[in-house]
């Protein structure tokens, strides 16, 4: 019989809904069974591309004689920590407080009041049941102590930050010699040789290199950008990159890029979209802008819903075997390609038994130009060449069966497409890229919006919005929104990054003030209407995804700008005053912040564009690389505080270019704004 998580929408709770396990979904049901029986809880959280919750499932959750042992002893409650970022957070802060490394599948055992006393991950079937035993007896025979230990981590986690990490209200300092530190902090951790950080798994980090191309246009430093531009070649060129059909991996196994945890996660590509587009308006390189329309070509063909919002993820297995449905054997690829095997063995660097686990993964070292030239042939014949043997590979792997896709809609995850997005078409000018970020904005704030009150919905899924948004869900739709308004200059968009700003100050804001501290100007995560759990966090380092406060303090800068709202950057200033001496210390893991000071160490230019060119003149200015800006434009007259009172000058379109809300001589080209800039 079917447990109680068939009731759910998320793919990964619905794949276990007919374990033999007594799974609860996260919710009043199961904690208050908990307290009615006086049993301890194990919630296991993991999600659906997840390859070793997958392998945790076959070894023990789908077998009868460990299902018995958890269902007499314990309430199990499954969670999908992409539905619930919010749970998954407070208990891998717990278990690494445990001093376990955390990771997926999560396994935590709480006591009936939902305090943790104990977690790990993944554990083979033998050792999970003798575990199940253990801490069953250590229930009943030692209860006083698990109660200890489980209140001495309740009061870890709802240490506040000035507890935790010393902050206290401090001036930042945008100047030269803070962003150097920054830097060195970062750099003196990155592979020189091969890109990435030194260290393995290797993985992409957008909000890294995100960084460090805002500190080279800060300050020329050309280290900077060459480490931008080898680990951007050689994600391109390696295994994570699906070099077939476009689309980044969530992972690196190894050092060299080439052997990918084959999932493919929206927040991934969304985010490389905006940083391959910016590269490429820096570089000009081919390789970047062939990854960004590949790249949505994968998310427009495998992603999108018909509805206009993107899925989440696509498994790293098919048919049970991790990578099968993209690597091939050699035998597979000679029979496909015939006498083009040889010139493509070598470009991909296969080998005849497999350059991975007896079979073959694309994976490149050497650029389309440097191969072309050692081969004597043109770019233009290696490409027809390229295209030949792609379309036919391709044809087989298409008929193959294909990975297991999680459909459902992820809020915050959809924010950063929307970004990737419009940033493709900011620089591109393509349209089709245009038209996606359009239905998507319209799809987000149409679907995943609650009418009655403005709040955002965190998951959608078969026409039901469901579960509060958390802050990263206002901080990357926000985000998304202020992109596609510079994309655009439709200011409905504006509007809608301001209302969903305000619902974030009013919902998220921590009220509470000390003499050390003074006021408190960093969010929380969840929303004070929320679901009221054994603590309430606030997300503060930049990991895989930038944290929700660096992006809200990034949102508020430009709203400031856009609208001449000095308290808004008042509030971004307080908050990386707060943030600096962390960011200082741990510069890496806090890129997205260090990111704002290598902007502020400049006066941000705001271009306000009048005229029937706006919208050309907006893209030959987003041709070229310069972060530090803030667009606004309109065609005829507008109320936005950059655009008032800004006329034509002798007829023509005009550009002004304003520093701090003092403006220069308006000009009529895109060549002066330059001049101006620079």
């Amino acid at each position: 019989m079917p447990n109680q998580l068939q009731y759910e929408t998320s793919p990964y709770l619905l794949q276990h809904a007919e374990n033999p396990v007594d799974w609860y979904p996260w919710g009043e049901e199961a904690l208050n069974k908990a307290i009615a029986e006086d049993k301890p809880i194990l919630v296991s959280i993991g999600y659906s591309a997840c390859h070793w919750c997958h392998v945790m499932e076959r070894e023990s959750f789908e077998k009868e004689d460990v299902a018995d042992v958890m269902n007499q002893n314990f309430v199990c409650i499954k969670v999908d920590r992409e539905e619930r970022p919010d749970v998954d957070a407070i208990y891998m802060d717990a278990v690494q407080a445990m001093g376990v490394q955390g990771g997926w599948p999560l396994n935590v055992f709480l006591m009936p009041d939902a305090k943790p006393f104990y977690g790990l991950t993944y554990l083979p079937k033998k050792n999970w049941v003798n575990l199940l035993d253990s801490i069953r007896s250590a229930f009943a025979e030692h209860r006083q102590d698990l109660t200890q230990s489980a209140e001495g981590f309740a009061r870890e986690l709802n240490l506040t930050d000035a507890e935790r990490y010393g902050l206290t209200q401090n001036d930042p300092l945008f100047a030269p010699e803070t962003i150097d530190v920054l830097y060195r902090k970062v750099a003196v951790k990155a592979d020189d040789e091969k890109g990435g950080m030194r260290r393995a798994p290797k993985f992409p980090m957008p909000s890294i290199w995100r960084f460090l191309l805002r500190y080279y246009k800060a300050t020329g430093n050309e280290a900077a950008l060459y480490q931008v531009k080898l680990t951007l070649d050689r994600m391109a060129l390696g295994g994570i990159y699906d070099q077939l059909g476009g689309g980044f991996a969530r992972y690196s196994t190894d050092g060299d890029w080439l052997a990918p945890h084959f999932e493919k996660m929206l927040y991934d590509n969304g985010q490389l979209l905006s940083l391959y587009g910016e590269a490429y308006s820096l570089t000009k390189s081919p390789l970047y802008k062939h990854v960004v329309y590949q790249t949505i070509g994968f998310a427009q063909r495998e992603l999108l819903s018909p509805e206009g919002g993107f899925y989440s993820a696509l498994d790293a297995d098919s048919e049970g075997v991790e990578g099968k449905f993209y690597t091939f054997t050699t035998p597979e690829l000679k029979e496909i390609l015939g006498p083009d095997y040889d010139w493509f063995a070598e470009l991909y660097n296969l080998t005849d038994t497999g350059n991975w686990e007896h079979t073959n993964i694309l994976h490149r070292t050497e650029s389309d130009e440097a191969f072309a030239e050692r081969m004597g042939w043109s770019l233009a014949d290696l490409n027809v060449r390229l295209d030949a043997t792609h379309i036919r590979l391709l044809q087989v792997r298409d008929t193959r069966i294909r990975p297991g896709l999680d459909d459902k809609i992820l809020c915050s995850w959809n924010g950063l497409m929307l970004k990737g997005l419009a940033t493709a078409y900011r620089v591109f000018g393509e349209p089709e890229f245009l038209t996606l970020a359009l239905r998507l904005a319209y799809f987000l704030l149409k679907k995943m919006r609650d009418s009655r009150n403005g709040r955002l919905w965190h998951t959608y899924k078969l026409g039901r919005a469901r579960q509060a948004g958390f802050l990263d869900d206002y901080a990357a739709v926000i985000d998304g929104l202020l992109a596609l308004y510079q994309a655009t200059f439709a200011e409905s968009w504006l509007s809608e990054a301001d209302q969903l700003t305000k619902y974030v100050l009013a919902n998220f804001s921590d009220a509470s003030e000390d003499e050390l501290t003074g006021p408190e100007v960093l969010f929380f995560f969840t929303d004070k209407n929320g679901e009221e759990l054994i603590a309430r966090r606030k997300e503060l380092f930049d990991n895989v995804i930038p944290s929700s406060n660096s992006m809200m303090a990034e949102n508020l800068y430009t709203l400031s700008l856009l609208l001449d709202r000095p308290e808004y950057v008042e509030r971004t200033d307080q908050m990386l005053g707060r943030m600096q001496p962390l960011v200082q210390q741990n510069a890496d893991y806090l890129t997205n912040w260090a990111a704002q000071f290598a902007l502020r160490s400049r006066p941000t230019a705001e271009i306000a564009i009048v005229g029937p060119k706006a919208d050309q003149f907006r893209a030959e200015l987003d041709a070229e690389f310069y972060p530090n800006k803030v667009l606004s434009g309109t065609s005829e007259k507008s109320n936005l505080p950059l655009l008032e009172q800004r006329d034509l000058v002798n007829g023509e379109t005009a550009i002004y270019v304003c520093y701090n809300r003092a403006c220069q001589l308006p000009v009529t080209s895109v060549e002066e704004v330059w001049q101006l800039l620079h």
